[in-house]
């Protein structure tokens, strides 16, 4: 974590479609202005995780600072919404560093499909029958056959998502680490997962491909019918998120361990 060091003066402002957001929309552009993203010092994102996930998306090799405002349901990502002294909270926030990761997927045609993922790249059976893959870390099979409704890998960022709800380990925004973790793995029945560097270079091999087709999923962008897919942490790649003081991604993911 670190302090940003500039001052904020010239905000684009972004926004859902629910009408809750487009209002705030109006209102926050009529009172401060609103820049075209090129052109200000930070982008605010009125809405909930999804238009953030969106916004970071839109601009993954811009390096602008982006603030999210709730203006949705869950709003994990996000700051509580307020009108009042926008700039002063600006200028003290605090900005969390991401990388994103970097998927290829090889389709049947022998295709690759590049996408970079903020939160997680899934794996899922297309059909009622169950996938089968084979996990290769750092090129050594670690797994030769798992029978499961699919797999994943979290980063940090995204360890609180879709990674918890498949009872994946929660990861400390800083912590050096990415999760490796099943979705309803039938064989090996009790495995959890596993903790990985983010140096690691993750490949899932699909076995019995035409019989249990699988899709691959960046985020939002899903490819079908994969026969491979290759994942690691883009180092090259810098996501700058920010935060009120006080309550930033570290202690929020902190806080989200401690519920019951």
């Amino acid at each position: 974590m670190a302090q940003l060091n500039k001052h904020f003066e010239s905000i684009a402002f972004v926004a859902s479609s629910v009408p809750e957001a487009r209002a705030a929309l109006r209102r926050l552009a009529h009172r401060y202005g609103n820049a075209a993203p090129d052109q200000a010092d930070a982008i605010v994102a009125l809405g909930g995780d999804g238009l953030m996930l969106q916004t970071l998306h839109t601009h993954m090799h811009d390096r602008i600072p982006i603030y999210g405002m709730n203006r949705g349901s869950v709003g994990f990502l996000m700051n509580e919404y307020a009108e009042d002294d926008l700039i002063e909270r600006l200028n003290s926030a605090h900005i969390s560093r991401i990388h994103p990761l970097a998927m290829t997927a090889i389709d049947r045609s022998g295709e690759a499909h590049r996408r970079l993922a903020v939160n997680e790249v899934s794996l899922f059976r297309e059909r009622y029958q169950a996938a089968k893959l084979a996990i290769c870390v750092d090129s050594r099979v670690r797994m030769p056959e798992m029978i499961c409704d699919g797999a994943l890998v979290a980063t940090p960022a995204g360890s609180t998502a879709y990674n918890l709800s498949a009872h994946g380990p929660i990861l400390p925004i800083n912590a050096p680490l990415l999760a490796l973790t099943p979705i309803s793995a039938f064989r090996p029945r009790r495995w959890r997962g596993a903790l990985l560097p983010n140096t690691a270079k993750i490949s899932f091999e699909v076995l019995e491909p035409f019989k249990r087709p699988v899709s691959a999923a960046g985020d939002h962008y899903e490819i079908r019918d994969v026969m491979r897919v290759d994942v690691e942490q883009d180092n090259d790649v810098e996501l700058l998120m920010m935060f009120n003081a006080g309550h930033d991604l570290d202690e929020r993911i902190l806080l989200e361990q401690f519920q019951y």
